[in-house]
């Protein structure tokens, strides 16, 4: 049990195989070292993974894992993670969701799971605190994610597949009410191992170390979020998807698979258009103020509505209007266990190969009538769908046409054009997982989304990405939803954005600033604690830590370093090389004619690995040691950069 407050205290450990529960080894150094969340799933698969591990090897682990501020009552703190090794891109992915599975876990007992192996029958299997029971339930076979959830008991959380999942569809999601962990395909393992879901209910709760303390911390922090021009009106009125038309005037909308970035008819797929036309009313996670979630009606129904990536890539991207397509497209997507994301990439890219002759796919841009089919025969691969289901990567080994295959490392963009970002593009080719744009540490907040800094500049963004990376994966590891790092920019700088204040930290955000400096080399020597960063400050309330902003900037860094190593230990390629985007992206200009608008990629990588401490694009084993990174015993043997 741990001495530490706020978490259960213990992870549990699942073999399918053999139909086995007991516990898994985790200190409290390990929980301090980690946080928790996706850095502690990183650092467990970092000492599990061999070279040569694929995704549907028996021993691929599946890690579920909580924040220590899950159940704690802190301010969008509901999120939970799911990381394994991912079968559309061959590395680590990590998929991180809204539902409740999370809460429901610790309620259970447990701050994660881990589960191994592979069940001979399609199974469920049900946590009930130190209760594990294992249920055969081919009867659930085919079932559609919300199906398969009825089946379970009520007052839980859970986790489920659709038929995509047990079609093993590359880009499979797990889906918890109707949030999904939707990237890399962890719904495809899933399918490998023969799990159609897993429910965890209990009674407990996490005691907390100092609750006036972390009472007032959250009053004070909702306020903020509330008060923010982002957090407190942009997402609470529109959702994301009130960022479509300030994307469009920043040409960020990506537009004909990322041809270009904007959209003549933006307006008819925007935010505002969901909410005059299509709005019933607000929702969102279970602890959060901001209530990003839009309900929208569909046959009837009262459903979740598609958010940002899902409007802008099944409208623009694929240069469809129709608004209602797109509303009944995600609620299909989501019923058939399919990231949209991915999704809507594959189609944007076979459109592509249609329009150039490589591809005889039948889709056309602007054409979508039969789509609703097509991704149905993806999530049962049939026809074209069979190709489809295997990710744009793989299609451009396929039928070519690899220099407008918009993916990194395998994983399909998500709806940001970064020749309008270019801050965001280096993002994008940094990132672990690939094309993510959490994980490449949305810059793009600062590039026209928030503070409006020169999109266009390389000058200071490796800096400024590096910092939102280790930020971001911090904060998600805590438990929470990285939308309330917006508000770390102070409301004014995005209420104002004219006045003089504002326009002096755009200029100097064009350079790399001490602050930004440090805290991409060396976080853990900023031993203060920051009113705007407040996440060190509810981790110590509830757990009785003494962390400051630098110690929690710095188990951010562990992650994503962790993360690397794991990717190379597999065998797969880690280098400057694979750190890269499509040709569409780096060498064409958007704006033809105008210089600025594609992506300096290796400009900014340059000074990003000097920054990170890597070489070519690796952790050196002086980065690694001055974060504290757990290696594991065969490190010297697999892992060829610098020993010194």
């Amino acid at each position: 049990m741990s001495k530490l407050k706020g978490y259960m205290g213990k992870v549990l450990f699942i073999d399918l195989s053999n139909k086995t529960h007991s516990e898994f080894p985790w200190t409290d150094e390990d929980r301090i070292r980690t946080v928790g969340g996706k850095v502690m799933a990183a650092d467990i698969l970092l000492n599990h993974v061999k070279p040569g591990m694929t995704a549907y090897d028996e021993d691929n682990w599946l890690v579920v894992t909580t924040g220590p501020l899950t159940c704690c009552k802190s301010p969008s703190s509901a999120r939970f993670n799911i990381s394994t090794v991912s079968p559309l891109t061959n590395i680590l992915t990590s998929s991180n969701c809204g539902g409740d599975f999370g809460k429901h876990l610790k309620n259970a007992g447990w701050d994660a799971v881990i589960i191994t192996g592979k069940a001979k029958e399609l199974t469920w299997i049900e946590i009930n605190e130190d209760e594990i029971t294992f249920h055969e339930v081919p009867e659930f076979k085919g079932l559609m994610t919300t199906e398969t959830q009825e089946k379970l008991p009520k007052d839980s959380g859970k986790l489920a597949i659709g038929p995509a999942g047990e079609n093993k569809v590359l880009y499979a999601g797990v889906f918890s009410g109707e949030r999904t962990a939707g990237r890399g395909g962890v719904g495809a393992v899933f399918g490998d191992k023969n799990l159609k879901c897993v429910s965890a209910a209990g009674t407990k709760e996490p005691e907390i170390f100092d609750p006036e303390r972390l009472k007032e911390i959250n009053r004070q922090w909702t306020k903020t979020l509330k008060k923010h021009p982002i957090t407190g009106a942009q997402l609470s009125k529109l959702g994301t998807a009130g960022l479509v038309a300030p994307m469009q005037a920043h040409r960020i909308l990506a537009t004909k698979n990322f041809g270009d970035g904007r959209f003549e008819h933006f307006e008819k797929v925007s935010g505002e258009e969901l909410a005059e036309k299509h709005l019933i009313t607000n929702s969102g996670c279970y602890s959060c103020p901001m209530k990003c979630e839009r309900r929208v009606r569909f046959e009837g129904k009262n459903i979740k509505g598609p958010e940002l990536e899902t409007l802008g890539l099944l409208g623009p991207n694929l240069l469809n209007t129709d608004i209602e397509k797109i509303i009944k497209w995600n609620y299909e997507l989501d019923e058939l266990g399919i990231d949209t994301i991915s999704a809507a990439g594959c189609v944007a890219f076979a459109m592509e190969l249609q329009e150039k002759g490589l591809w005889e796919s039948g889709l056309h841009f602007g054409q979508t009538d039969n789509l609703s089919e097509v991704f149905h025969d993806i999530a049962y691969r049939r026809g074209i769908g069979d190709i489809l289901a295997e990710g744009t990567k793989r299609m451009s080994d396929r039928f070519g046409g690899k220099e407008f295959a918009i993916n990194a490392k395998g994983l399909e963009l998500a709806a940001y054009e970064p020749r309008g970002a270019v801050g965001h593009g280096l993002g994008y080719a940094t990132s672990n997982r690939g094309g993510c744009h959490l994980n490449a540490g949305y810059l793009v907040v600062l590039e026209g989304l928030g503070l409006n800094i020169d999109s266009y500049t390389a000058k200071g963004k490796a800096g400024l990405v590096i910092t939102f990376q280790n930020v971001m994966e911090a904060a998600s590891a805590a438990g929470f939803c990285v939308f309330t790092s917006y508000a770390i920019l102070p409301w004014f700088l995005v209420a104002k954005p004219t006045s003089l204040l504002t326009r002096f930290v755009q200029t100097v955000f064009k350079y790399s600033t001490p602050f930004t400096y440090i805290a991409s080399r060396w976080p853990q020597i900023l031993k203060v604690n920051i009113s705007l960063i407040q996440y060190p400050r509810v981790y110590n309330a509830a757990c009785g830590t003494k962390y400051k902003a630098g110690d929690f900037i710095k188990s951010g860094a562990y992650g994503f370093n962790a993360e690397r190593v794991a990717n190379i230990i597999l065998g797969q390629e880690v280098s400057a090389n694979v750190d890269t985007l499509p040709k569409r992206l780096i060498e064409e200009e958007q704006v033809p004619g105008d210089k600025r608008t594609k992506v300096p990629l290796e400009k900014m990588k340059k000074s990003y690995y000097i920054l990170r401490g890597w070489k070519d694009g690796a952790p050196t084993m002086k980065t690694l040691k001055s974060l504290g990174v757990r290696l594991p015993e065969c490190i010297k043997e697999v892992y060829p950069y610098d020993q010194g």
